[in-house]
């Protein structure tokens, strides 16, 4: 089998994926990489050994020795980049979120329709052994038919991850309740098997609002990923523009009567996410995320609270980046682009997951006011059920 060759444009915090892809001898190499900082390029480059590079990905597309492209850019480039390349005839990976507006998702699904080149969306949540378990948990009936979800999200690192950079401007990410939720608002409506058709949502700038921020054009400081501040207050050398909520509460409707709630906060002195699913013959919680760690089921009640579960499921051993999903993610795109058909990920749920934080987030920024969540053309929704054949 010849290895597919891939284009890797944004070397930054998400290189993990390119690197998950170049497994040369073994189905795909990364063939060109693409950043617009030439000091990263540089840096980077010794990794994929007679790489093609350039700080322009428009170089890219017009070169015939390369079958997709991988586009780990800031959300508000997807438009634009992912549309130039489904138009080149290049098969497209576009890390999450899709886009930072409803508008500029249905702008990527017409244009892979219209040019029939194959687009896959990397909501890689959906490849982690957590999330899998979980779902087969509930595929198997375990806790019955679900009728309700409560996910909490606490980003210990968020002072630091987030509104440090260009996260913090909503210019870039539209909020924190599309950019950091995308991934589970997906899960919710991949373990509830239903998508939003309701939002309403409150949140505000609690914290990091006042805090000392760099003046524009200055560059992060060094180490902002490895050497926290503690507590939130302590932090310094913000993004010059914070603008975007640091903690934000969701409330949703599915299309199928599931009513769900999603919690984020960025201050936490940990960092957490808990899954909550409660069906019509029991209830299920997540223990951690990690290989190793649990989830527990209860379904023999009526009873008081009880810390022991009637079953405890093992979160599977995997390999790579975010718990195994990321080379999970990536054989998975490796697989589309060869062979086209359905995947586990789907760009019709990608923007379904965008659509509901991009409402919720005008819901937060009007007083909690309920939005409708606009469905999408039935004809894209059928053409990317069918694997985009």
């Amino acid at each position: 089998m010849e290895d597919l060759r891939i284009g890797a444009v944004g070397l930054g915090l998400r290189k993990n994926l390119h690197l998950a892809a170049h497994r040369p001898g073994k189905g795909s190499v990364v063939s060109a990489l693409c950043d617009v900082d030439p000091a990263t390029l540089k840096q980077q480059s010794s990794r994929y050994e007679g790489a093609y590079l350039t700080e322009d990905y428009r170089d890219l597309l017009e070169r015939d020795d390369l079958d997709a492209i991988i586009l780990a850019t800031p959300d508000d480039t997807h438009e634009r980049m992912a549309i130039d390349c489904l138009r080149a005839g290049k098969a497209v990976y576009l890390e999450k979120p899709m886009h930072i507006t409803v508008e500029g998702c249905d702008n990527i699904l017409r244009a892979a329709h219209e040019t029939g080149t194959r687009l896959y969306v990397g909501h890689n949540m959906r490849h982690m052994g957590v999330v899998r378990l979980m779902r087969d948990i509930i595929q198997k009936g375990v806790i019955g038919e679900p009728k309700t979800v409560w996910v909490r999200h606490f980003v210990s690192y968020g002072g630091d991850y987030y509104f440090k950079d260009w996260h913090a401007d909503r210019r870039n990410t539209t909020g924190l309740l599309l950019q950091k939720a995308a991934h589970d608002l997906d899960v919710i409506h991949w373990l509830a098997g239903g998508y939003t058709s309701r939002v309403n949502a409150m949140g505000d700038l609690m914290v990091y609002g006042d805090l000392p921020r760099r003046e524009p054009g200055t560059p992060r400081p060094d180490g902002w990923l490895h050497e926290f501040d503690w507590p939130p207050t302590a932090r310094r050398d913000l993004n010059h523009v914070v603008d975007v909520e640091d903690v934000s509460v969701m409330n949703m409707r599915l299309d199928n009567g599931v009513i769900a709630a999603y919690q984020q906060c960025h201050f936490a002195p940990d960092y957490f996410r808990n899954y909550t699913v409660i069906g019509t013959e029991g209830r299920l919680e997540n223990f951690g995320d990690s290989p190793g760690d649990h989830v527990k089921v209860w379904n023999s009640g009526p009873t008081a609270y009880r810390s022991e579960a009637d079953i405890t499921y093992r979160v599977p051993e995997a390999d790579g980046g975010h718990g195994g999903a990321d080379p999970g993610i990536i054989g998975e795109f490796c697989r589309f682009v060869r062979d086209g058909g359905v995947t586990d990920t789907s760009p019709v749920a990608a923007r379904m997951s965008v659509a509901a934080g991009y409402m919720a987030t005008l819901s937060l920024r009007d007083g909690g006011m309920p939005y409708d969540v606009p469905a999408l053309d039935p004809e894209l929704v059928a053409y990317f059920d069918r694997g985009q054949r």
